[in-house]
Formats: C-alpha cells, structure tokens, sequence
C-alpha cells in the first residue's frame, strides 16, 4: 500500500469519528455553554499527551497559528448547532471541500482536475444527503465561518506537516487549542453549569486526541484539496450512525447524496 493511499484511509477512519461527534456535540450545547465545552474536550485530550511535552519540542509557534484556526472552528460550530440542526451543519461545514482547491488555486498552488470534480460531486452529494430547505437562520452564519475556517486549517496542516513530525503536529494543534479555548472561556465568562462528563470525555478521548493524531498523519502523506473531498464523507457517516443508532432513514434522495460523497471520494484519490 502506498503512503497516499495509506493516508486517505486514515482520514476516512477520521471522517467516521468525526460523523459521530455531530449529535453528542448538539446534545451537550443544549445545555452547556460552547466555550467550556471546547476547553474541556481539548483539555482532556491535553491530559493524555502530557507524557510527550518534555520530548517533542519545536511546536510552539504552530501551536498558536493551528490552535487559533482549530478553536476558531471547533467554537463556531459548537455555537451554530445551538440554533441550527446536525445536517445542515454538516451540508454548510462541506462547503469547505470546495474552499479549500479555490484558495489553494488562489495561492498558485496545483490542484488536478480530478480533485475539482471530486469536490464538485462531493459538495452536490452532501446537499442531497442533508440539507433539509428550511429557511436560514443565525446557526447557518456561524457554521459558514466553520467552513471557511476549516479551508485555512487544512491548507495550513498541509504546510507544517512537511515541517514537523506526526507527534509535533498533534501537540501544536491540541495544546494550541487549549490556550485559545481557555482564552475564550475567560472572555465568555460563561455561567455555572452541570457538566456532561459522558459528552465531554469522548469528545475529548475519541473526536479530539485520537482525531486530531489521525488528522495529523493523515495530511502529512495527502494533499490538502484530496483531504478536503475526503472530509466531505463526514455527513455520510453521520447518516450512518443516525440510522444504526436512532432508527433514521435516508431515503432515496439521502442514498443518492451518499453514494456521489463516495463516489467523489474514489475519484479524487484513484483517478487520473
């Protein structure tokens, strides 16, 4: 197996646990209030990767970029889906799939023409898949700001994944957002609440250590516009996890949608 192909697995295994997080996310800021919740998840993941801080050095000042695009992201998001439902977070978050080979177009970066057509099928398979033709609200604004801010995040992962190792990655972009986050939390000054330890801790276990190692190896053997239409399987297996879990069907319009999300997927990584 090739390194790029190995590569574009692990990220489809992030995708997963990324499309899980949808629905414990929106459960928890139902009553909790976003800013603790960010701070908490990336402090429990902090915690697991404490025995790595005296080894691995030299990550400082990608910590503060990664952190600051990461929380930028993780916030807006958690804010949008207070006022706004999983899927169509999901369907405006994707829009990211196409920011990221427009902006790196815009960069004079190479992106190939089958990576364009990947991004194209896959933003048109998640509008299928869940958008629901309710009208806009303030949740959605927030979650364009999520896409945006993943766009500069991938294009920037792909940049310091050439600089630092694996291990690296992972603490800049953890510990980063640990800082911001605590930032935030000081800013917000959000009142007292029951914490929702069961949200919290597999966020923090699962969507966040675990993700954001696999994430950082992931980049560091794909291209960030390839990384971008797998990201796009996200709501895929949200849909998945909605149907296993609470009995939620797709529908044909939903299984079309799906289908094009993993049919760009293939294309983008094996065509030519």
């Amino acid at each position: 197996m090739s390194p790029r192909l190995a590569g574009a697995l692990v990220l489809v295994l992030l995708t997963l646990i990324w499309g899980s997080s949808f629905a414990v996310i929106r459960g928890a800021v139902a009553s909790f209030p976003p800013s603790l919740l960010v701070f908490l998840r990336f402090l429990v993941a902090a915690l697991l990767f404490v025995p790595w801080l005296v080894r691995r050095r030299g990550w400082g000042l990608a910590g503060l970029e990664l952190g600051f695009w990461l929380v930028l992201g993780y916030g807006t998001q958690a804010v949008g889906l207070a006022t706004t439902t999983a899927g169509r977070s999901a369907f405006i978050t994707a829009l990211s799939v196409v920011l990221v080979p427009v902006f790196a177009g815009a960069l004079g970066r190479a992106v190939p023409r089958r990576v364009w057509l990947g991004a194209a099928l896959a933003f048109a398979g998640v509008g299928l898949l869940t958008y629901d033709g309710a009208p806009p609200n303030r949740g959605d604004l927030w979650t364009l700001g999520t896409a945006v801010t993943y766009a500069i995040l991938i294009l920037r992962l792909e940049d310091y994944a050439r600089r630092l190792s694996v291990g690296r990655l992972t603490l800049a972009q953890i510990f980063g957002v640990l800082a911001w986050s605590a930032l935030w939390v000081a800013i917000d000054r959000p009142a007292p609440a029951a914490v929702p330890w069961p949200a919290v801790v597999y966020l923090g276990v699962v969507a966040t250590a675990l993700a954001t190692w696999l994430i950082s190896l992931g980049q560091s053997r794909v291209s960030a516009a390839e990384a971008a239409v797998i990201y796009a399987l996200e709501p895929v297996w949200a849909a998945i996890f909605a149907y296993l879990l609470l009995g939620e069907a797709l529908g044909p319009r939903g299984l079309l949608g799906g289908g094009l999300v993993l049919a760009a997927t293939l294309y983008s990584q094996l065509g030519k």
